[in-house]
């Protein structure tokens, strides 16, 4: 048996889900981990005594696996099925299972690189399952989970990582744009978009994706400014993991990332980052207010990156394993499990079925990726200048002689 996702590919109208969500003041991890959820204040409201106000924190299931009642976000997962839940579940587990084969495929020497999404599954797999077909994608290099919703074959994502295309997959067949690494600039190209979409009078939205570094971006602030002003329908979905590279987020704002969004003009939510039910009721409820012509919405999910930035990063030099060890007690896979058991909602026979599958789509990925060509060393050099470069030709021959010194290698030496 294997359980197909449909959650959240249609979209639906509800009249409990028209109000913003905005909020004040400053706040910590620790603040943002309590199992309750309130509705974030339309306006600047100071805390007595204190001057600032508890981030809001929207929240419909515990790490422990129990539902919270939300008023404002319930009517928007409240037609939730149990098939579709266990379809949020697959997707959350393949796409890690497909993560840790491609983290395991770099370490192999078979990618360049990898950008692992480790911890951050619900945040993806909430929010692109709430998206409608015709909607627009604008990921990061990271949204692995958003690209299976959008139907993009995982073995597609490993070509650029290995060197062997520019992306692999056509952006308008999935209506999900390619990969973006210059940081921050796809909240331009979202926002362009979006405004487009507004003259045509399409009946769609467009969402593009960012971390908590990305937000420090002069790009991301331009964005900010064209899509309030020109009231563009587009959902700025902010994945918080608490670190960009090693600069943790208390050092790049002094409010939590939601708020941003007031100077703009347009609301912004805190979601639990690690609760896919949340994700999903808000990311809708975020795409339908851009639908209705209402602008732009920053949603800001707080999770956590669980393992390195990239593949060449060591996040043992900043960051403590204690403060690992707490995320993971908020794992999103173990939590929707923890709720689907409760709720008689799936059996074993389902986990077991389920894992069989992701073990098969390790092999796939795996044969598909050794089934591609070795990478064109020398194709870094080809593009950098139109008309050619003295300085980049002797960089090619050195790189040249370089390589020739591993074929005059004798056999058995070093």
């Amino acid at each position: 048996m294997t359980v197909e996702s449909t959650a959240a590919r249609k979209p639906r109208r509800s009249a409990g889900g028209k109000a913003g969500a905005t909020g004040t003041g400053t706040g910590t991890a620790a603040e943002a981990t309590g199992t309750g959820a309130k509705r974030a204040p339309r306006t600047t409201r100071a805390a007595a005594g204190k001057g600032t106000a508890e981030p809001q924190l929207v929240q419909l299931l515990t790490p422990e696996g129990k539902r919270v009642k939300n008023a404002e976000y319930d009517p928007y997962v409240a037609d939730v099925t149990a098939d579709e839940l266990r379809g949020l579940y697959r997707d959350m587990v393949l796409t890690r299972r497909f993560d840790a084969e491609a983290t395991s495929l770099q370490r192999q020497g078979e990618l360049g690189l990898w950008a692992s999404l480790l911890g951050q599954e619900a945040a993806q797999i909430g929010s692109g399952r709430a998206l409608r077909d015709d909607d627009y994608v604008f990921p990061t290099y990271r949204e692995h989970g958003v690209a299976w919703c959008r139907g993009v074959d995982p073995a597609n994502l490993l070509g650029m990582f290995r060197g062997v295309n520019n992306g692999g997959w056509d952006p308008n067949g999935n209506n999900f744009h390619l990969y973006t690494i210059v940081i921050g600039s796809q909240t331009l190209h979202a926002t362009g978009y979006a405004m487009g979409v507004a003259k045509d009078g399409a009946d769609s939205a467009v969402i593009a994706y960012f971390g908590d570094g990305a937000s420090s971006q002069g790009d991301v602030a331009e964005s900010f400014t064209f899509s309030a002003v020109y009231n563009a329908p587009v959902v700025f979905f902010c994945q918080n993991n608490q670190w960009a590279i090693s600069e943790p987020t208390e050092k790049q704002t002094r409010v939590p990332l939601y708020q941003r969004a007031q100077g703009y003009g347009f609301p912004g939510v805190r979601v639990d980052g690690n609760d896919v039910l949340g994700c999903l009721a808000v990311t809708k409820w975020a795409l339908e207010r851009a639908r209705r012509g209402e602008g732009p919405t920053l949603v800001e999910a707080y999770t956590y990156r669980m393992g390195a930035h990239t593949t060449s990063d060591d996040p043992t030099r900043y960051r403590h394993d204690d403060e690992r060890a707490a995320w993971e007690a908020k794992d999103p896979i173990l939590r929707l499990r923890r709720f689907l058991e409760a709720s008689n909602h799936t059996d074993e026979g389902f986990f077991a079925e389920l894992e069989a599958e992701s073990e098969a789509l390790g092999r796939r990925v795996r044969e598909a990726v050794r089934s591609m060509p070795d990478p064109d060393r020398f194709a870094i050099f080809e593009n950098v200048y139109a008309d050619g470069h003295a300085l980049v030709d002797e960089e090619r021959a050195q790189f040249a002689a370089y390589q020739a010194s591993f074929a005059d290698a004798p056999e058995g030496g070093n």
